[in-house]
């Protein structure tokens, strides 16, 4: 019964609230955590590490970043700020904003976005450096780049 009372007389219909909605209970009750939590994928930091020391594959490494904050030093205007005195020109990045202030300094300005959005918004030409003053620095030049955006247009369009 929904909105109304159908037992009630001809022309004798009568208006109510319409009966709460059923309760399930959540697998291993109210409150409870599951028996078997899913593991947490790894920092951007620990994804660092694992590919520079070759205990990740390129692929896994690229999914960690992609959905990573990433931490970026930024000027008075909009945008990345680059390195020119490199081969070619690259933009420091970091893995968090601890990496960012050693690199910068306490009082720097920074800017976080994902590592997706960094592979969207990067000018082409750039690549960039990931925790330029870290134990496990990464540089990715612009051809590495290229090959990161390629691979994610495949993951996603296929």
């Amino acid at each position: 019964m929904y909105g109304y009372d159908q037992n009630a007389g001809a022309g004798q219909q009568q208006y109510g609230a319409p009966p709460p909605p059923p309760q399930h209970p959540a697998p291993g009750g109210y409150g409870e955590q599951p028996l078997y939590p899913e593991p947490s994928p790894p920092s951007l930091a620990d994804a660092v590490r694992a590919f520079t020391t070759g205990s990740m594959s390129a692929e896994d490494f690229q999914g960690i970043f992609s959905t990573s904050k990433v931490y970026c030093p930024r000027g008075d205007n909009p945008g990345f700020l680059a390195l020119h005195n490199t081969q070619q020109p690259v933009i420091p990045m970091f893995t968090s904003l601890k990496e960012l202030r050693r690199y910068a300094g306490k009082e720097s300005k920074y800017f976080v976005i994902t590592g997706a959005e960094v592979l969207d918004l990067l000018p082409t030409g750039y690549g960039f450096v990931l925790d330029m003053e870290g134990d496990h620095r990464m540089v990715f030049d612009a051809k590495a780049v290229e090959e990161m955006v390629d691979f994610a247009m495949r993951r996603m369009y296929g």
